[in-house]
């Protein structure tokens, strides 16, 4: 039986293989030692996850674009492919808090200049990128992308970027995802470092589960995987679930609590109706003893491309655009934000949208490639703005 090596430090922490004959993946701690995620404490037993992998894997599996990729090159090698083939061809190449040992070799992976990267942003390069760095690709989403280490000659630095794209069904999902991190960024929430290329045809994001000043990995979980649940119910769920493990597991919660709030409400000003389960996520030190909520990302207007979009999961029972009163009430009561306190959090966050929609009509002027994309996001956002945010 083929079985993965599961390590934390560069030392074996436990195993993972999977068990045809029920169709279940189990792990196994091999040593009495750190937990591999705050789900699972060390313990003698197994920990056996039927049909899917557990979450803390899960949340490395590849979707849409990356998916078909890997499904026709694993299916032409060995005529199939499975969740733990597919996992067992990645996971030698994941580098995070959480490392693995398989019998798929470890890739040798060289620097891409970062310059050229963001100055030569066409399909060649993109296709290049993936190509290059294909067996290195354990991460999730829909939309074209592809994980790229990527150097910087003036200032030598080498870091790990999720280089961004997109396909004829969302056009212009970069400039899109840029403005929304940024209208969220002024609330004083943060995002992570972010470059748009030269023609604005890509968007780098850099990793953010690493320590700056130790170059060390932190831990990172998503909220999916701490709730018990596998990518495929990702839209399952509500934003007072999320409140509440939110505050049960950061450290510092007043802090963590505010900025979730911001994020939600800027979630629902912006019309992002993506903010699913896995667009949430928490860091962990190495002490394990600061847990805290990780920076904005993947936040998107949604209804630039679908008007009729509606929240990803449900407040107060419903998957509508609620307003003010509710927001503020959702914050008092699930974020544990005084009245007062949310009615400022609110209009803060009320008055970035404001500001950042005035930037986007600027840009959208001088920019006709993003003409009908910024057209239909300053719609979507001015509906929020008319109506006082009260929706």
């Amino acid at each position: 039986m083929e079985k993965l090596v599961v390590k934390l430090a560069e030392q074996k922490v436990g195993e993972l293989y999977f068990e045809k004959s029920n169709n279940s993946f189990v792990f196994n701690y091999t040593a009495k030692t750190e937990q591999i995620s705050l789900t699972m404490p060390y313990k003698p037993s197994s920990y056996i996850w039927a049909n899917h992998l557990h979450p803390i894997f899960d949340m490395h599996m590849p979707e849409g674009y990356l998916l078909e990729i890997f499904r026709k090159y694993i299916s032409k090698e060995h005529g199939y492919v499975d969740e733990f083939l597919l996992f067992s061809y990645l996971c030698a190449n994941i580098q995070s808090k959480i490392t693995y040992d398989s019998y798929y070799d470890i890739s040798s992976f060289l620097p891409f200049d970062l310059e050229y990267v963001l100055s030569h942003d066409t399909k060649d390069t993109f296709d290049k990128l993936v190509q290059m760095f294909l067996s290195k690709n354990a991460i999730s989403g829909v939309q074209p992308k592809t994980l790229a280490i990527l150097g910087d000659k003036e200032t030598l630095l080498t870091r790990e970027y999720i280089v961004k794209t997109w396909g004829d069904e969302f056009d212009q999902l970069g400039l899109n995802e840029y403005f929304c991190l940024k209208a969220v960024q002024n609330t004083g929430v943060d995002i992570p470092n972010i470059k748009l290329s030269k023609n604005n045809k890509f968007l780098l994001v850099e990793r953010f589960d690493i320590d700056k000043d130790s170059g060390e990995f932190l831990g990172f979980e998503e909220i999916l995987g701490l709730m018990g649940k596998n990518k495929d119910e990702k839209y399952s769920g509500s934003y007072e679930a999320v409140a509440n493990m939110i505050y049960d597991i950061t450290t510092d919660k007043s802090v963590n609590m505010e900025k979730l709030y911001k994020i939600i409400v800027m979630n629902y000003l912006l019309k992002n109706g993506d903010a699913h389960l896995k667009n949430f996520g928490v860091l962990i030190d190495n002490s394990r003893q600061n847990i805290w909520l990780c920076p904005a990302y993947d936040i998107v207007c949604t209804t630039a491309y679908m008007p009729r979009d509606t929240p990803a999961l449900t407040m107060f029972g419903r998957k509508v655009w609620l307003g003010k009163s509710e927001l503020v009430r959702f914050g008092h009561e699930f974020c544990r934000i005084s009245p007062e306190k949310s009615w400022q959090i609110y209009d803060n966050c009320f008055e970035s949208l404001k500001a950042s929609t005035k930037e986007l009509q600027s840009y959208v002027s001088s920019n006709p490639n993003f003409a009908q994309i910024g057209k239909n996001m300053i719609d979507s956002w001015t509906s929020s703005i008319q109506n006082g945010g009260n929706i």
